[in-house]
């Protein structure tokens, strides 16, 4: 039988150099952990932070402005489940703020988890899990580079709230060249290169029957970047800000989201309806009284389409199948339905407002009181709070109890 602690440093070197991104650090992770000499001869490279110039909202950086800059990081979202049982799962999602230290998120939306249960652990060994690796996001935060500033703007508020979508340009193991592509303030897409001192606010292509569209959202898809605007008009979007036409729009939802699924790109249309407070609040006029009594929006439905490249058109999907879509704050990703314990196919989960007071499980410090996960079934059209399914509820807290009595070590070191 092969000794396989024996093999030579130059093919771990090249084994190493071969796996799979976006997976490449919990690969790195597995093939470290299989014996010592292999622990030894692969290095623990932690990516070094990336400090990023202002994306100003006019294009032009003041001197206050340009004492400030960006923080790159990235955040996994983790399906973990016990070896021997695939019906007890649980979705997390993480962000590495120190070497092997790690915070814990809300799947789908950016708030941290702060009040973990009393006997969750402090260190988890991955080795005792099947993790299943589902998808990331990377964020910027914002940071103050003055010698004697504060190094970050505080919690939620430090956050550049768009989405952002990266790519590396070459390996892993070869360079630190990357890119970024986000949305600007102004609707338009906005890049950043690594070796560049500013971001580039990226032309738009002509209008569409004299209109010009806000972007929605962006993808990063067989290794490029795709962006559709509020029309559904999709881009391919050049790493030299060209664009190029990849379908047209599709009229009639309020919010696009682009998600991979099977290899496939997918196109989500989100409907939305105004929602409304019925307590008069002292308004002179019936306008006033109406912008006062809007409370936010509310999720009425969605439609689904599929890409028809040669045609460059949006057609719409029937159903997903086993596939479960997910729309989170700053990412889209997809599973089947088989390995997420007590769910169904052909649902979206997502992220939106429902009217709740704090009683019924909002927020107790006023901020995104009634913004919380959702969930659509494209089978009967039904959309509910993630509470209102107690199945699915499990899947994102709390923890199962397994988790903290699952022996643990520093596997996740």
């Amino acid at each position: 039988m092969a000794d396989w602690s024996q093999l030579p440093k130059d093919l771990l070197d090249l084994i190493a150099k071969h796996l799979d991104s976006p997976f490449y650090q919990l690969n790195k992770l597995r093939l470290r952990s299989v014996c010592s000499s292999w622990r030894s001869s692969i290095s623990d490279h932690h990516p070094r932070r990336r400090r990023l110039p202002f994306l100003p909202n006019d294009g032009f950086i003041t001197t206050h402005q340009s004492t400030f800059a960006f923080h790159l990081s990235k955040r996994t979202i983790f399906l973990i489940t016990l070896p021997t049982d695939n019906n007890n799962s649980w979705l997390i999602k993480t962000e590495e703020y120190h070497p092997s230290q790690m915070q814990l998120l809300n799947p789908l939306l950016r708030t941290q988890i702060k009040s973990l249960p009393l006997d969750s652990p402090k260190v988890i060994n991955l080795l005792n899990f099947r993790i299943l690796e589902l998808g990331h996001e990377f964020v910027l935060h914002y940071m103050n580079f003055r010698p004697f500033g504060n190094t970050s703007l505080g919690d939620v508020s430090s956050l550049y709230m768009e989405k952002v979508v990266y790519i590396r340009l070459g390996s892993e193991n070869e360079t630190d060249d990357f890119a970024l592509l986000t949305i600007h303030v102004s609707g338009k897409l906005a890049m950043f290169k690594s070796g560049n001192k500013n971001w580039c606010i990226i032309d738009d292509m002509p209008l569409v029957d004299d209109m010009l569209s806000p972007y929605d959202d962006v993808v990063l898809f067989r290794g490029e970047f795709y962006a559709v605007d509020n029309t559904g008009r999709t881009v391919l979007v050049g790493l030299s800000s060209n664009l190029s036409l990849v379908a047209g729009s599709v009229f009639g939802g309020d919010k696009k989201f682009l998600v991979e699924s099977v290899g496939q790109l997918l196109l989500v249309d989100m409907y939305l309806s105004a929602v409304f407070d019925d307590v008069d609040g002292g308004a002179e006029d019936d306008d006033e009284a109406f912008l006062d009594g809007i409370m936010g929006e509310s999720t009425l439905r969605f439609k689904v389409f599929g890409l028809d490249w040669e045609g460059k058109k949006w057609v719409e999907v029937k159903s997903l199948g086993d596939r479960v879509l997910f729309l989170g704050d700053n990412c889209t990703f997809s599973a089947p339905a088989s390995v997420l314990s007590g769910c169904k196919g052909n649902c979206i989960f997502f992220t939106g407002n429902f009217n709740r007071n704090c009683e019924e499980g909002g927020s107790s410090d006023g901020v995104f009181r009634n913004r919380e996960i959702g969930v659509c079934d494209l089978d009967n059209g039904s959309i509910k709070p993630l509470g209102d399914y107690p199945e699915y509820s499990k899947l994102f807290w709390p923890p199962p109890a397994w988790v903290a009595s699952t022996t643990l070590g520093v596997g996740a070191k």
